[in-house]
């Protein structure tokens, strides 16, 4: 997981959009429009960085389709600290 963080924070240039997003569901769960208006991004471009998110393993979303609110998982947890790591070093 640690490799992955590096790729999708560090490695790609959604990065910081991506660890924004991160720290909005840390925060509470939200779906994709609710994380749009929070962040002041498009939502087609929130729900490109979910899909990565989701793709990886970082965050899970729930049952239903309209509305979908989105989780970290527990995999995410264990590596939280390296996640951490990597938004420092961005800043």
């Amino acid at each position: 997981m640690k490799q992955v963080l590096w790729y999708l924070i560090a490695g790609t240039r959604g990065g910081r959009n991506r660890a924004r997003i991160i720290r909005e569901l840390d925060d509470q769960p939200r779906n994709a429009n609710q994380l749009a208006a929070r962040l002041d991004l498009k939502y087609n471009t929130v729900r490109y960085h979910l899909g990565m998110l989701e793709e990886h393993g970082v965050i899970e979303g729930g049952e239903q389709d309209y509305g979908k609110l989105y989780f970290l998982t527990d995999r995410f947890d264990h590596h939280r600290e390296a996640f951490e790591t990597i938004t420092d070093k961005l800043e």
